[in-house]
Order: structure tokens, then C-alpha cells, then sequence
């Protein structure tokens, strides 16, 4: 089976009455586009209605994205107070976000916190590192730790300190080392399925009703699936 074909259903990583979080799968849509794509929220809708057997409209809020072709933890919200309470908590980065990646070449030092301006180029899908502040950049900040050295990649964990547009990619790009696969910032090649290799691994967050912490970690083996082991 392809992984695009793995049903919602064994994928869910977290489930209650407030929030459903699921593993999003590289190439899989987080939310509509010009495609016509079926995306995750239509998905999610239709496992909630036949898994509890809800008549009528589902609801189904996404307080953050991921890219399509990033892979990983993907938190989708069942009400509207969550919805509102988590993408809360997301605008004010309150939730820890940790991504694994493979980038191409030797990254040094081990590990760093990095900090870039990033301007979006909306008609090319694109964010660009610049040297300063401007009144259409954002600042982008995020830590990164070196996990493992092979021939000719790295794996790195990184955190995500801002949530900007590609900032993952955009800044990695700019340190001269392009995530595998990402040929819109500077790969050498593509991947064969057409994804990048990059993963959003772990979330921490607080609960929008229980406020007790909760601690998400993916279940793809996403290395293996890239073709890489440890």
C-alpha cells in the first residue's frame, strides 16, 4: 500500500471530545488548495462521522499548517473553543514544536540557535533570508542539533523558535545546507515521491479545556522512509 492510501484512522496520535491529532503524510494536503485535492480536514470529517456515527455537519478547526510536503504531527481541534484556544496558543508560540530533517552536507557547529529577516514572495510561493529588518520581513528564529553524520547528509532536530512561512527550509537554505529533496531551496535533486525530508517529529502543548501539558510524538518511520538508518 502507498503511503498516501494509509486510512486517518491509523494515523490518529491523540484523541478526546477537544482535539484529534493526527500524522499528516508528505504530498497530503493540510487544508484546500487550487488542486481540488482532498485534504486532511475532509478526511478528518469523515472519520468522525463514521466513527462515532455523527449525523450531519462535523466540525473540524486547523490552528496551524504544515507544508505539503512535510510530513508529521498535525493537531486539528473538534470544537470551536479549542479551535480558538489553540490557534491562541499557537499566535503567541506557546506550544513546543520539534522537526527532524536530513540537509544536505556537513552542518557545523553541532549545534546553534539561528535568527534570519524573512521576506515572503506570495506569487512565487517563497521566502527569501535577508540581511536586516524591513517593513515587509519578519524575524525567524530556531535552534537546531545535530543527531547524526552520514556521507553525505546530516540529520538535525530542529525547534522552532517563530512559526514563519518555509522558515525550516528558508533558513537551512541559507546556512548553504537545503533540506534533501527541496529543490525550491537550492537541492541538488528531487526526492522520488516528490516530498522533502523534513518531519514534524514532537508537540508539546497545553490543553485548550484540561490545561494539563501533552506531549505528541510522531509514529512514522520517517527515516526509514527516506531511506536512511541509524
Amino acid at each position: 500500500m502507498k503511503r498516501s492510501n494509509i486510512e486517518l484512522s491509523k494515523r490518529v496520535l491523540f484523541e478526546d471530545n477537544h482535539l484529534l491529532v493526527i500524522d499528516k503524510l508528505s504530498g497530503e494536503l493540510a487544508q484546500g488548495d487550487i488542486t481540488g485535492d482532498e485534504d486532511v480536514l475532509i478526511k478528518a470529517k469523515r472519520y468522525i462521522a463514521e466513527t462515532y456515527q455523527k449525523p450531519g455537519n462535523v466540525f473540524i478547526g486547523l490552528p496551524h499548517r504544515l507544508d505539503r510536503v512535510t510530513s508529521g504531527v498535525l493537531v486539528l481541534c473538534r470544537t470551536g473553543k479549542a479551535l480558538s484556544r489553540v490557534s491562541e496558543s499557537f499566535k503567541n508560540r506557546e506550544p513546543d514544536k520539534y522537526y527532524r530533517c536530513l540537509v544536505e552536507g556537513r552542518l557545523e557547529p553541532t549545534r546553534a540557535m539561528v535568527e534570519h529577516f524573512l521576506q515572503k514572495n506570495a506569487k512565487m510561493n517563497k521566502s527569501f533570508c535577508v540581511g536586516k529588518e524591513s517593513q515587509d520581513s519578519k524575524q525567524a528564529r530556531l535552534q537546531y542539533e545535530v543527531l547524526h553524520y552520514f556521507d553525505r547528509y546530516t540529520f538535525v532536530e530542529v525547534k522552532l523558535l517563530t512559526g514563519r512561512h518555509h522558515q525550516i527550509r528558508a533558513q537551512l537554505s541559507a546556512l548553504g545546507h537545503p533540506i534533501k529533496g527541496d529543490v525550491k531551496y537550492g537541492a541538488r535533486r528531487s526526492n522520488k515521491d516528490g516530498g522533502i525530508c523534513l518531519h514534524s517529529y514532537r508537540i508539546e502543548l497545553n490543553h485548550p479545556v484540561k490545561k494539563e501539558s501533552i506531549n505528541i510524538l510522531s509514529e512514522i518511520d520517517f527515516l526509514s522512509s527516506w531511506g536512511f538508518s541509524l
